[in-house]
């Protein structure tokens, strides 16, 4: 299986209503769509966003690193020797975790269709309870308490259990607010995940978050609160509070990783194909990760359904995975695909078809049609 090209394609696609958070407000989702094709005739997906206040990569970057770097590195490289195959990616250049992720999942989709086996099968099969469904949360952007909670009471009607509040834009008191207000409108058997997108200080954070137990609002995790170089910081909220802490953006490599876990830093890591460069090096951080007794989310960024599909095969695929933030392409205007995850509710089917079960992606040059 002899990679014979990787063509890129830009694709934009608006969302709903514009995605607030303490780093930026997002009003579409771009990105750029990989097709890699091998000489049997197989075709791969990958797609990779641009995230300027988080990976530094944009369009043009991506574009440049993925058609001027990784195609004539891995053009007449059989992908069946993936761990060199992989090697030679990750190796390339320092940093572009997005186009690396594009082009790693694109990989992943060929190998298991050569193998006629859904991709979460080929790298571990955990369906929990026999299910081919996860349960994801639903994002609710920085707002005013009284939309947020408004935002919440409509998720919840539509059937979310778990949801995941952006603070850390402003004043962290009203972040106090924001949070009463939602656990008033909610009532108390719906989990929520508090998201401050490094936009707290830890002193500040430190007071929130016993001031949030205290008044009983019962909150599920706390996910990276202070910039993601302090990880003396993350420690020090993550000893101070009984709810736990999840680092994000403090975690793009295996090596960050590491770091984080030797020092027990937090409680929880959310991995994010994304920030890692793909499934290969997500692999590499949930298996430390176990390794150490601490659990994972798998989440996204403002992704389209292409990489969303990629990511909730890994994620579904072990068992160290407990917790999934898949809800940004139910924030876009359209579908970009035939095929992949959908949606019923709070649950994410996954497909049952070889590969990431992409039949077709819409606007694309010729139409590909999957292995059967």
């Amino acid at each position: 299986m002899v990679i014979t090209d990787i063509q890129t394609e830009r694709q934009t696609i608006l969302l709903n209503k514009p995605f607030k958070t303490a780093l930026r407000t997002v009003t579409h989702a771009q990105s750029v769509i990989v097709r890699l094709s091998v000489d049997n005739g197989l075709c791969g997906w990958g797609e990779a966003v641009p995230t300027m206040m988080i990976t530094g990569e944009s369009i043009e970057s991506i574009e440049a690193a993925i058609c001027q770097t990784l195609k004539p590195l891995l053009l007449g490289q059989n992908v069946l020797n993936y761990e060199s195959v992989f090697h030679l990616l990750h190796h390339s250049f320092v940093g572009n975790s997005s186009a690396k992720a594009a082009v790693d999942m694109a990989i992943y989709d060929v190998l298991a269709q050569y193998f006629n086996l859904p991709l979460y099968q080929l790298l571990g099969g955990d369906q929990r309870d026999g299910q081919d469904k996860i349960e994801t949360d639903c994002t609710i952007s920085v707002n005013a308490p009284e939309e947020m909670s408004k935002d919440a009471c409509q998720y919840v009607h539509n059937g979310f259990r778990i949801l995941k509040v952006k603070v850390g834009r402003d004043d962290i008191d009203r972040d106090i607010l924001r949070i009463r207000a939602i656990r008033d409108a909610v009532g108390p058997d719906v989990k929520i995940r508090i998201d401050a997108n490094q936009g707290w200080k830890v002193k500040e954070a430190i007071r929130a978050i016993k001031k949030m137990e205290d008044m009983g609002l019962d909150i599920e995790l706390v996910e990276q609160p202070v910039k993601a170089h302090d990880i003396d910081g993350l420690k020090k909220i993550t000893d101070a509070v009984y709810t736990p802490i999840m680092a994000d953006e403090s975690i793009f490599s295996p090596e960050d990783a590491f770091e984080v876990l030797k020092r027990r830093a937090v409680d929880l890591i959310n991995i994010k194909l994304m920030k890692c460069g793909g499934i290969f090096k997500a692999e590499l951080i949930n298996r430390m990760a176990e390794a150490c007794g601490v659990e994972c989310m798998v989440g996204s960024m403002i992704e389209s359904f292409i990489s969303v599909t990629a990511a909730a095969h890994f994620a579904a695929s072990k068992r160290n995975i407990t917790r999934f933030d898949f809800d940004a392409p139910l924030m876009l205007t359209s579908k970009n695909i035939e095929g992949g995850i959908s949606y019923e509710g709070n649950k994410v089917r996954l497909p049952n078809r070889p590969g990431m079960g992409i039949i077709s992606v819409k606007e694309w040059g010729d139409v590909y049609e999957a292995q059967t």
